[in-house]
């Protein structure tokens, strides 16, 4: 219901004493916007967290980078999942891209050859066995930098740097040589991240990213559950002041 303000209240504590409680507002409910780390983008309908990385890195080190983030390389459930990750704005640097309309970067799918006689032949696999279920890209453009002695390409994305194009959802897919180095996608499940942006482990008590700090809440699946908030006292000998937006029960004087 809103901030209100309070002179005092009244409770009878232990032994039949009186206790006075100064409060400085009442708790109210607070829209969690936060569910990513800083620099991931959020999308509801996967419950996940995606990242750029402009590192510049082969397929298989770009792999262990988004491992070393509790992530992989980004596979895709749906049409609606794609078109969320085209009309992204990500922040990325032009210098890393070899024309300043395109972007491209590694995802998880591999291209394995069956046949290389008149053209080449073969199929999408996801990279690893484990992922949900996926769809498959569409047939392919090769990639140039292809070595006729290597059987498995692996996939690049490629999007459009203006706003139309990327709203209109146009890409291309690429099977491109697995070590040449590329920008790369890293998809993780979203978390719990606390008012001052580190990661919560499941179960673990924390102040949600939100506009009051004086929430305790557990982190369950990666969504803030059973919060309980704290009322404070107002500061003692002080008619204005400032409470501080990421300490709970901090204020400044702003009293000459």
């Amino acid at each position: 219901h809103g901030k209100e303000n309070v002179d005092s209240r009244h409770s009878r504590g232990r032994g039949g004493e009186t206790t006075r409680f100064h409060t400085v507002n009442v708790a109210q409910p607070v829209r969690f916007s936060r569910k990513c780390p800083t620099g991931w983008h959020h999308y509801e309908g996967t419950a996940s967290c995606y990242r750029v990385y402009l590192n510049g890195e082969n397929y298989w080190d770009a792999v262990q980078t988004c491992q070393r983030v509790n992530g992989s390389l980004a596979t895709f459930t749906a049409d609606q999942e794609l078109r969320f990750i085209l009309a992204q704005e990500w922040d990325l640097e032009e210098k890393a891209f070899v024309r300043k309309d395109q972007r491209r970067f590694w995802v998880g799918y591999q291209y394995v050859i069956t046949n290389r006689n008149h053209s080449l032949e073969g199929h999408w696999e996801v990279a690893y066995k484990g992922s949900s279920e996926v769809f498959l890209p569409p047939d392919p453009i090769f990639g140039t930098a292809m070595s006729e002695k290597e059987n498995v390409l692996c996939a690049q994305l490629q999007c459009f740097h203006f706003p139309t194009l990327r709203h209109h959802g146009l890409h291309s897919w690429y099977a491109e040589n697995c070590y040449e180095k590329s920008s790369f996608l890293c998809k993780r499940s979203q978390t719990c991240v606390d008012i001052k942006d580190n990661i919560v482990d499941e179960g673990y008590y924390f102040t949600p990213k939100g506009n009051d700090p004086c929430l305790s809440c557990t982190c369950h699946n990666g969504e803030p559950e059973m919060c309980v908030a704290a009322l404070c006292e107002r500061p003692q000998g002080c008619q204005q002041y400032r409470k501080d937006p990421k300490e709970c029960c901090k204020f400044t004087c702003l009293d000459p």
